[in-house]
C-alpha cells in the first residue's frame, strides 16, 4: 500500500549516507512546484543540506525533499532508481518508490515489514535518529526570515518513551506512522499503515509501542 512520507525516511538515509551534509544547495525552480505542504523556498536560494535535512524530516515538507533529491542525484528520476536499489539492499522485496516525498504517483507502494526494515536502518544512523527526536525547530530563510514547526509525530511530543520517527498521510494511503521507543534499555520500532483517522493513529501507535517496551 502507499507509505505516503513516510518513505521520507528512506530519502533522508540516501542523503546521510552520501554525506558533506554542511555542503550549500541551491534551490532550482523545478523542485517547488511540488502540493500540498510546502516550506516554500524559492529558486536560487542557497541552504546546506543539514539545514533541508533537518527540516524535511520535523516538519515533512515536500518541496524539500524534491531540492534534496535532485542535489542528490541531478533528478527526482534518477534520485528515484537509487531508492529503489537502496531498498533492495535492505530486503525490501514489496516496495517501488517513484519519488522522494511520498506524494501519490502509479507504481510507488511498500509494506509494513518493509518500512520496518527501513526504520531499522534509519534507525542505527545517529543524524536521522538525533533528527527525529527533535521536538521542535526554527528554519531561518535566507533572506533572514525564520519559522518555527513542530515535529508533525504527536506522540513524540506527548509520550515519555516515543523517540521519533516519520508520519505521512495522503487521501491514498491513509494516516501513517514509523514510530520508535525505548525504555530500560530496549528499543523497537512500530508501524502503522492506512489509518482511517488521525486519532486512531496516535492510539494504535502508542498501543504498539507499549506493548513492544512491556508497558
Amino acid at each position: 500500500r502507499p507509505p505516503a512520507s513516510t518513505q521520507k525516511l528512506l530519502t533522508a538515509l540516501l542523503i546521510v549516507e552520501a554525506g558533506n551534509l554542511d555542503k550549500p544547495v541551491r534551490v532550482a525552480a523545478s523542485d517547488t512546484l511540488v502540493e500540498p505542504v510546502k516550506l516554500g523556498v524559492k529558486p536560487g536560494e542557497v541552504y546546506t543540506r543539514r539545514e533541508l535535512l533537518r527540516v524535511l524530516l520535523v516538519h515533512s515538507v515536500n518541496d524539500v525533499a524534491c531540492v534534496l533529491a535532485r542535489d542528490n542525484a541531478g533528478s527526482v528520476e534518477a534520485f528515484a532508481g537509487k531508492m529503489n536499489a537502496k531498498a533492495r539492499e535492505l530486503g525490501m522485496i514489496r516496495s517501488n518508490f517513484v519519488n522522494p516525498n511520498g506524494l501519490p504517483a502509479p507504481g510507488q507502494y511498500s509494506s509494513a515489514r518493509d518500512m520496518a526494515r527501513l526504520a531499522l536502518a534509519a534507525y542505527r544512523s545517529p543524524t536521522i535518529r538525533e533528527i527525529v527526536s527533535t521536538k521542535s525547530l526554527v528554519f531561518e530563510y535566507a533572506d533572514g526570515r525564520t519559522r518555527a514547526f513542530e515535529n508533525t509525530n504527536k506522540i513524540l511530543r506527548q509520550s515519555p518513551f516515543c523517540t521519533g520517527m516519520k508520519t505521512g498521510y495522503t487521501q491514498a494511503a491513509g494516516h501513517c506512522l514509523v514510530s520508535s521507543g525505548t525504555r530500560n534499555g530496549r528499543e523497537v520500532i512500530a508501524i502503522v499503515l492506512g489509518d482511517k483517522e488521525r486519532s486512531w493513529l496516535w492510539r494504535d501507535s502508542s498501543s504498539l509501542l507499549a506493548w513492544g517496551l512491556s508497558l
